[in-house]
């Protein structure tokens, strides 16, 4: 996590265990065995207020929101909106006005590639990536690329696994339109100098729009876009606590206003004839279709969770499971930790030598214990690292001491077994 907290860790433990028992799926069992879940970074566990809010909503008032006049279509309408201002509150916003809806975090940095992307991008123009972006913030921008002919660079990955500063500005040129860049890296946990990267782009040049991928940030640290001075900030529900379908993009009003629609259908419109269309202001612009409307119902249900949580508890309750993994594995010996860094969030990317990670991901199964193996959409990123692949272990608010403990001793028996 970023920083020192204040909070005693072991206060912060005991502080959050109380919200596990909020999540009915870990009182399951996997494979006869108490449930370990580590793969929050692919996707959280949802506590109960958040299916109920969704349950309640599909039971009380269904109905299509923005067009009927009758009272469950209106009072459904109203709650979702809710949600917008919700979230401008969640990231600071300056108003609900930027807050736009989409399917996921992919779906939304592809809203810029074919809107922002294809209105302002050129042939010659150069646009910034890194090495350790996720492939949804690199394929996109290929796809544009290949139809207009401009050029993308990407910041190196240092050896420690962090992004090399230096070469970073070095990259900036007359040339430069978009910086795009991972908040936190989903596959190691690094937490990327988002602001410093934002300073040095506007610094350089002030025209220089800045996406910010937040998929995992907005998990695991507070975020507030105006204070970074993004262009794009987007999110994801569903490693939100929340449910799958919905994700959001946050993009400054000035910045969405000059951009056109790229998804035609209704809802998004203010006139349509045979002789022309126009449309709607943003948000609504960027909405076509009926809307993921319950899933933005559990979105509102979970950031109003998250709201229940100090914040100091949760950095230092992270931080502490982290290290305990991290000292674990190191004491166990014949693993090789990437990007162990002293500040990272909650994600632990690891291999154990002579071993495949495919092999060490069946054993945990076996013992209960979920984790992630893959290049975890990464693959530019492994192939810098010199790996085909990693074990990853991922942890949340109600990741407990038992979780960590129970990997180990899982680790242990693939040891047993595997060399």
């Amino acid at each position: 996590m970023v920083g020192e907290s204040a909070v005693n860790p072991e206060c912060a433990i005991a502080a959050l265990r109380v919200y596990r028992d909020d999540f009915p799926v870990l009182a399951k069992r996997m494979n006869g065995k108490r449930l370990a879940f580590l793969d929050s970074a692919a996707s959280a566990q949802k506590p109960l207020a958040v299916i109920e809010a969704m349950g309640d909503a599909l039971r009380q008032n269904y109905a299509n929101i923005h067009r009927g006049q009758y009272r469950f279509s209106q009072e459904l309408t109203a709650s979702y909106e809710a949600v917008r201002g919700k979230v401008a509150g969640f990231i600071n916003a300056a108003s609900e006005k930027e807050i736009v809806f989409t399917a996921n975090a992919t779906d939304s940095i592809n809203l810029v590639a074919q809107s922002w992307g294809r209105r302002f991008l050129q042939e010659g123009d150069e646009i910034i990536l890194s090495e350790m972006e996720h492939h949804a913030n690199i394929v996109p921008w290929q796809l544009l690329q290949s139809a207009i002919g401009f050029t993308i660079k990407t910041i190196p990955v240092l050896p420690e696994g962090t992004l090399d500063m230096q070469a970073y500005a070095s990259l900036l040129s007359e040339k430069t339109r978009l910086v795009s860049v991972v908040h936190i890296s989903n596959a190691l946990g690094t937490i990327n100098p988002v602001a410093d990267i934002i300073k040095t782009a506007k610094s350089y040049n002030p025209a220089i729009r800045v996406l910010i991928d937040g998929s995992q940030s907005a998990v695991h640290l507070p975020v507030d876009v105006q204070d970074l001075g993004c262009d794009f900030f987007v999110m994801t529900a569903h490693k939100l606590y929340s449910t799958t379908g919905v994700g959001v993009l946050y993009g400054r009003y000035d910045v969405l206003e000059a951009m056109p629609p790229y998804r035609g259908g209704g809802d998004m419109i203010e006139r349509v004839s045979f002789a022309g269309t126009t449309y709607k202001e943003p948000p609504f612009r960027f909405e076509a279709g009926t809307p993921p409307i319950i899933g933005v119902i559990g979105l509102g249900a979970a950031i109003d969770y998250m709201g229940m949580i100090d914040a100091d508890m949760m950095v230092a309750h992270e931080r502490e499971m982290t290290c305990r993994l991290t000292s674990a594995l190191k004491d166990l010996g014949g693993i090789e930790i990437y990007a162990d860094l002293p500040e990272k969030a909650g994600i632990v990317s690891f291999n154990m030598q002579g071993a495949h990670s495919s092999d060490i991901g069946s054993i945990l199964d076996q013992c209960g214990v979920a984790v992630r193996t893959g290049h975890h959409c990464c693959m530019p990123l492994m192939e810098k690292l010199g790996v085909g692949s990693t074990v990853r272990a991922s942890f949340a608010l109600y990741t407990v001491k038992e979780d960590i403990d129970q990997c180990i001793e899982g680790l242990k028996k693939a040891k047993e077994l595997l060399l």
